[in-house]
């Protein structure tokens, strides 16, 4: 059984339509399922399980089964739907004949093979259930009763998970024990008092285009780590129902809130590194060295760091450094300040990530197969999805229009995640965006009053507590 890949790109939310100039509208009901057009727009949640069960004569659409598979855990765990299935593919129609038994095991198991392994290739992080694994463990038993290359894919297609798994988990486990350790903190009066000796990122990397190729590797490889259900866990609350409550409390997946945080950390470092240098001349230059890693990040095509660094610029305590911004040619920062203006629901922003999104399907190269979107907006549209549309249907039935659309949405996220990044590693500049302290808010309030002073009473009553208060702690 060849090895398959996440669902992504190419992504069709009708694939049971016709497209007729002579095609008349049609509404139909059929198994429970209700098609509009020919399209599937809703059906009981058995209905959309069954629908997902392979036969000897069908196998599901892999757009209808990685939409289903998405959508299905605002409803159910996927445990539940691991054991319903199973049960359909292999207990619903056995027969008291051994020798029947295994032959119907031997026609469908090359197609049970192939529903998991989708499964375990998009879904891993549902496979840390070990009732999952076990139900796994169980199919492998039976389908070798039947079908001895079925029961090699299978042992394969674990193989292929558990190393997936263990990478996954590796990787969290470096989330944690990367973050700065509180006792490395420099306050901003202690790094104010040693910014002569202070490694700060031009001495790590003057190279605007290679700074920006660094962010793109960090973008990217926290990117690839973000499982399609984390998007709907982002706006799942709560369990669907009570008995599930417990599901939706446990330990999941914290790869998407970690890129978040990546984004708030890297904003925090520009406006460090803006507001620690004591001369003027040197701050302007870091400055414009941020303005010019931010255009890289745009024309690479990451949108994520460059509203960071826009981000970070943007904060009071750099933003009122009005002498610093007097030495910096802003010319170019409001350029890309237009290009990330939020009017118009971030009009600009998003016709640039369309013309990143082309440029990728006509790829000649690596690189321009990159496009990192501006994360926080794009787990906003997905919300606002969820929140615009009901999930379920007043006649009970899930309403499947608007899981197409958000299957859409996220297998294109999984698309732009599947690109491999094509720059060269620099491990010191990676370990010092990765690592080297950042200032709080606190400690930035008063490294910009340090840098430049107080305008009035009340500023000047701000960093006289600040001052104390950062003493004492």
């Amino acid at each position: 059984m060849p090895q398959t890949t996440p669902y992504a790109g190419k992504f069709s939310p009708n694939p049971y339509s016709k497209t007729s100039a002579h095609y008349t509208p049609v509404e139909t009901v059929y198994g429970g399922l209700c098609y509009h057009d020919n399209s599937l727009v809703s059906g009981s949640l058995e209905a959309l399980i069954q629908h997902l069960v392979p036969t000897v004569d069908y196998f599901p659409d892999r757009s209808y089964i990685f939409t289903f598979l998405l959508s299905s855990r605002l409803f159910l765990h996927p445990y539940e739907v691991m054991s319903r299935v199973c049960y359909m593919c292999l207990e619903q129609h056995r027969t008291t004949d051994p020798q029947i038994d295994r032959r119907r095991i031997r026609e469908i198991a090359p197609k049970i093979v192939q529903l998991l392994t989708e499964w375990t290739e998009t879904f891993p992080y549902d496979f840390r259930d070990e009732r999952m694994m076990r139900s796994i463990k169980d199919l492998t038993h039976r389908l070798a009763l039947g079908d001895e290359l079925s029961r090699r894919a299978m042992q394969r297609m674990t193989q292929r998970l558990l190393r997936k798994l263990t990478t996954l988990g590796q990787y969290e486990e470096s989330l944690v024990t990367s973050g700065t350790p509180a006792t490395e903190r420099l306050t901003a009066q202690k790094a104010k008092q040693q910014a002569s000796r202070r490694e700060d990122v031009l001495s790590v990397c003057s190279d605007p285009f290679i700074l920006a190729q660094q962010l793109t590797h960090i973008e990217m490889e926290r990117l690839s780590y973000i499982g399609p259900e984390e998007f709907v866990y982002a706006f799942a609350l709560k369990g669907p129902q009570d008995n599930h409550k417990c599901f939706f409390n446990k330990r999941r997946p914290s790869n998407l809130e970690a890129y978040v945080d990546w984004f708030n950390r890297l904003s925090y470092l520009v406006a460090t590194e803006i507001c620690t240098p004591v001369k003027k001349k040197h701050r302007a230059r870091i400055l414009e060295f941020f303005i010019d890693v931010a255009r890289e990040c745009f024309n690479i095509g990451n949108f994520n760091s460059l509203m960071a660094i826009i981000t970070g610029m943007n904060m009071c305590p750099v933003s009122r450094l009005k002498k610093t911004w007097s030495k910096v040619n802003t010319a170019k920062f409001d350029i890309l300040e237009h290009q990330m203006d939020p009017s118009s629901n971030f009009y600009n922003y998003r016709t640039a990530l369309r013309g990143a999104t082309q440029r990728c399907l006509t790829a000649q190269t690596s690189r321009e197969k990159i496009v990192i979107p501006f994360f926080s907006l794009f787990i906003k549209d997905i919300y606002f999805l969820n929140e615009g549309c009901v999930s379920r249907l007043p006649n009970g039935h899930i309403n499947f229009e608007k899981f197409w659309e958000l299957a859409k949405q996220v297998s294109e996220f999984l698309s732009w995640r599947l690109a491999a990044c094509p720059f060269e590693r620099d491990r010191k500049t990676l370990q010092y965006l990765i690592s080297t302290p950042v200032f709080s808010d606190e400690e930035l309030q008063l490294a910009s009053y340090e840098s430049e002073g107080p305008e009035n009473h009340m500023e000047r009553d701000t960093r006289r507590s600040l001052r104390s208060s950062l003493h004492r702690a």
